[in-house]
């Protein structure tokens, strides 16, 4: 007589973590190379749904930073606002941090209501909702290669001659990509749970924009002063931009430190949002 045994598989809230942190490190990074089809097409189809029914289309990449600098440079030549200590036309010195802003920024602002946009999908289909939000990065990072193109332009119009490591600039955007991936994942969690989080996230990046000393230089004293040495951000941009000018970094302890904080985010991040991905579909 033959006995049949029953398996029987018990399924343990956040299972995962009980492995171990690195073997749920290893599965959330083996389902990112498993999707990554998908996460190209999720972020050809945002960028491409940005511009469809937009009249000048890419041209608003440059638009933008182009209005804001010039802006910021008229109340500069009248007073009222004070770039501090810069060697470079200010152009170039705006366009610069505002190119490494916007991975941010746009990132943020696109992570943040990345499940809310594909509410529909989320709850139909099965699949890695990280993908949804990693895709949404793509956006401020197709523009920041693309606005190299007007600041290569703004070197040719003021006749002057990058340093070698200008080469380097897209090498240091990885640290802000991480940094926003990270905090991205968060707010996304977030923002499917409280729907004001999208709109409260637009206000405090505009906020944030104007702590950062990206359109002006970074005060010598003052609470700005302050504010800039606890900030990741300024030592990211300030990177990106010595590194381009100069060639070598002004404050290289900073964007050490930085750098290994974006990292820890990013890992906070992906666990955080690994670990309550089964619970998002109940909260779009």
């Amino acid at each position: 007589m033959e006995h049949k045994h029953t398996v029987v598989q018990t399924y343990e809230p956040d299972n995962c973590l009980r492995q171990g942190y690195f073997t749920a490190l290893k599965e959330i990074f083996n389902e990112l190379f498993y999707n990554k089809w998908l996460i190209y097409q999720l972020f050809k189809r945002d960028f491409s749904a940005m511009y469809k029914q937009s009249f000048i289309g890419f041209l608003w990449i440059f638009i933008m930073p182009i209005l804001n600098v010039g802006l910021f440079a008229m109340l500069g030549h009248s007073g009222i606002f004070n770039f501090g200590d810069i060697n470079v036309p200010y152009p170039i010195y705006a366009i610069l941090g505002l190119a490494y802003w916007q991975i941010f920024a746009n990132g943020m602002v696109a992570c943040g209501g990345s499940l809310t946009a594909v509410g529909d999908m989320v709850m139909r289909i099965k699949f890695s909702k990280k993908c949804v939000v990693i895709a949404a990065i793509g956006r401020g990072i197709v523009t920041f290669l693309v606005q190299l193109l007007l600041i290569v332009f703004l070197f040719m119009f003021f006749k002057i001659m990058p340093s070698k490591g200008a080469l380097l600039m897209p090498l240091f955007a990885i640290p802000i990509i991480v940094f926003t991936i990270g905090l991205g994942l968060i707010v996304a969690l977030l923002n499917s749970i409280v729907r004001d989080t999208g709109n409260l996230l637009t206000a405090l990046i505009s906020f944030y924009m104007y702590l950062t000393p990206i359109l002006y230089a970074k005060p010598k004293v003052g609470i700005l002063n302050q504010l800039a040495n606890i900030n990741p951000m300024h030592y990211f941009i300030a990177a990106g931009r010595d590194v381009v000018l100069t060639g070598h970094l002004t404050e290289p302890g900073g964007f050490i430190v930085s750098t290994i904080v974006a990292f820890v985010i990013l890992f906070f991040g992906l666990m955080v949002f690994h670990l309550t991905e089964t619970r998002i579909t109940e909260r779009i």
